[in-house]
């Protein structure tokens, strides 16, 4: 079986997008590293030729964060991306930076409530 996981051409990337992590993705992190939901969670994990914000294996369960910068070719990248990774049976939670500034007990709870 082929390897899609972390492939080491894109190593030194994810390395990068964990040193450049943005604010709201450092709050997220906080409060899913060290199995604080029950659930192991990497970030910046790469599944085939994408990186995702943070990935729970257990689940199979994908969390993208999106800001303001997602412009309306953003949005079509991210439908093909979503696809994809829903191709392979992952399942794709999207928030929006100001849910995770504003509401981030409610993006929390519906993380909690797709671990289930």
């Amino acid at each position: 079986m082929r390897t899609i996981h972390n492939l080491q051409n894109k190593k030194q990337f994810r390395k990068s997008l964990r040193k450049s992590a943005t604010p709201q993705e450092i709050i997220l992190w906080s409060r899913l590293r060290n199995n604080q939901l029950g659930y192991k969670f990497r970030r910046q994990h790469s599944v085939g030729k994408y990186i995702v914000d943070f990935y729970c294996s257990e689940k199979r369960l994908i969390i993208e964060i999106d800001g303001s910068q997602h412009i309306e070719e953003q949005k079509q990248y991210d439908e093909e991306r979503s696809k994809y990774l829903e191709s392979l049976n992952f399942k794709v939670l999207r928030f929006w930076d100001n849910e995770v500034n504003n509401n981030l007990e409610g993006v929390l709870l519906k993380i909690i409530e797709d671990l289930r």
